[in-house]
């Protein structure tokens, strides 16, 4: 069977929503309503644009245990659009995508286009011709290389920690793939400058949905993105938002934690993997893959560590 085609001008970019039906971090009352209100003027936008949207995964912030009132107000907004859904991590209990997240819900419910497994999924056909467009769940490996196939564009999703500029001790960094021009990566919620490597763009618009309580955050106005066949760099699209004071706390920061501090801030994420508070879908081997830096000594002998208790299963 072949890949399923969608008529579209182009791709309609929404990274990391974040669902929730209570407030999560530092979010004020209301959260929910702000949030599907976001993820409608998105859906609506791309309508007028004619473009086929593509959420790039952490469409919820709580895998499991989401009222039955948030799932059926989802179907109902979701299904009029189908929009292709990538599989991130907040979208995963115990680091897996099983049947019982609340993501696998609208999926059966036919109100989303599920990409929960690597490789391409799907040919958009533009009035340019052709693009075929892949994916990459949160844990997956990004392809070596893609087989264009005749597209006039190649375009993959990915839900992963990459080496960007203000993230430079990720341990995925850009390269040129033979044959993919475009990565668009969720995950990474600070919108990052796009990489080019040879034929290969990567970008990472950053998320939809404000959760940190920081003054960047502040300075920072929400948006999703706009892929079109021929374009050299993906168009923002302001997302509607209320002010910031009316959505986070009325305090001071926090101050910015030093080197040492976020130190401390990784053994305080080890400990709560130790208590398996895993409800955001957080697995050691992807704690582990986002916050160590290969450059470090301690890094290698961490990863024997991460073997010898795993059994076996072995680093990425």
């Amino acid at each position: 069977m072949g890949l399923p085609r969608i008529a579209g001008q182009g791709l309609f970019v929404i990274c990391d929503p974040h669902v929730a039906a209570t407030p999560p971090m530092q979010r004020l009352e209301g959260y929910r309503e702000q949030v599907t209100a976001k993820l409608t003027a998105c859906l609506e936008r791309a309508r007028e644009l004619g473009c086929h949207p593509v959420i790039a995964g952490d469409l919820f912030h709580w895998p499991r245990e989401n009222p039955n009132s948030l799932i059926v107000e989802l179907i109902e907004l979701l299904r009029p659009h189908m929009p292709s859904v990538l599989v991130g991590n907040h979208d995963k209990y115990l680091a897996r995508f099983t049947r019982d997240v609340s993501l696998a819900v609208l999926d059966a419910a036919g109100a989303v286009r599920l990409m929960s497994e690597p490789g391409p999924q799907f040919w958009l056909d533009t009035p340019e011709g052709p693009a075929l467009v892949g994916a990459s769940p949160d844990g997956s490996h990004l392809p070596r290389q893609v087989d264009r196939n005749g597209a006039v564009a190649t375009v993959w999703f990915s839900h992963h920690s990459i080496s960007f500029p203000d993230f430079q001790d990720r341990l995925l960094f850009p390269k040129e793939i033979p044959g993919l021009d475009w990565v668009i990566n969720g995950h990474i919620h600070r919108p990052q400058p796009m990489v080019v490597k040879g034929a290969t763009r990567w970008c990472n618009p950053g998320n939809i949905t404000r959760l940190t309580f920081t003054q960047r955050t502040r300075e920072r106005v929400p948006a999703a993105s706009v892929w079109r066949p021929g374009a050299q760099e993906l168009t923002r699209w302001p997302v509607p938002v209320l002010p910031f004071e009316k959505v986070f706390p009325d305090q001071p920061f926090a101050p910015e934690p030093g080197p040492e501090e976020r130190k401390s801030l990784f053994l305080k994420g080890l400990e709560r993997l130790a208590w398996r508070r895993t409800q955001e879908g957080l697995g050691l081997k992807d704690f582990l893959s986002a916050n160590l830096n290969p450059e470090h000594p301690e890094t290698g002998l961490i990863w024997e560590l991460y073997e010898e208790v795993a059994g076996g299963s072995k680093r990425p």
